[in-house]
């Protein structure tokens, strides 16, 4: 099994529009990163988490040639809005894209994307929705995929565990009953914003004692903002078996 980081950085990207700061000025390809996304390959399967405005890109980036599901965190843009680009993969299977998500989140993706379900026109990207929520469990193909609820400020969003590795992003906080669904997580994504207190995000030393709790063998930072600093600099101060993410890391497990 493997996870491929798509995109590790905040709504915004980085480097950012119209910003020349340190960061958004590095030529360290680590500096340079698309909206947060993640593709789980297991054999044959291909299984996204979340479809934001880079999508395609980040396709054609990773020369993904089929996908097989998407799994969705939340409603906001950044993870949703790239949906209408699954259109070749529709075209090329012939079938609906399955894509999963909370039934806020559907609702959601059903009111932006509203041409999308009414009457059947060619060419339009076909999504077949299916509620889940945190307590529920994913079968595909054999691999179990679960839920795990955590919080988004005060909005509930979805990580997803598989296997050894837990993945999460946008996270503010995690409730001490989906903690346990974490527990024995031997590889860990999860987000760090920047340095300074953030109402709706960790920050790096929120995120770092949350890594000290879980204690995972290995744990990535994701959702990284311009205002973190560079990758070179920021990953020298970080613990050992503790690293940022970066836009292409690939993580067998």
């Amino acid at each position: 099994m493997k996870l491929t980081l798509l995109g590790t950085g905040t709504s915004q990207g980085v480097p950012v529009i119209g910003c020349g700061c340190r960061v958004c000025s590095s030529t360290d390809s680590r500096d340079k990163r698309l909206r947060s996304s993640a593709l789980v390959t297991v054999g044959h399967l291909n299984i996204l988490i979340d479809a934001g405005p880079d999508f395609r890109q980040q396709m054609l980036r990773a020369g993904v040639r089929h996908l097989d599901a998407i799994l969705l965190t939340h409603e906001h843009n950044d993870h949703v809005i790239g949906l209408d680009d699954i259109r070749p993969f529709n075209f090329r299977s012939g079938q609906p894209m399955r894509v999963f998500a909370l039934p806020r989140v559907a609702a959601e993706v059903r009111k932006r994307f509203e041409y999308i379900f009414g009457r059947p026109i060619p060419g339009l990207p076909r999504i077949e929705l299916i509620d889940i929520d945190p307590d529920s469990e994913l079968q595909m193909d054999g691999l179990c995929i679960k839920p795990v609820g955590v919080q988004h400020g005060k909005l509930p969003i979805l990580g997803y565990r598989i296997g050894d590795l837990t993945y999460l992003t946008d996270v503010k906080s995690v409730l001490s009953a989906e903690m346990d669904k974490i527990t024995g997580t031997k590889y860990l994504i999860t987000s760090a914003l920047h340095h300074e207190y953030h109402p709706t995000h960790m920050n790096l030393t929120e995120a770092l004692a949350f890594v000290e709790t879980v204690a995972p063998e290995y744990a990535w930072f994701t959702h990284i903002s311009h205002q973190m600093g560079r990758a070179e600099e920021i990953g020298s101060q970080i613990k050992p078996g503790i690293a940022l993410a970066y836009d292409g890391l690939e993580i067998d497990f």
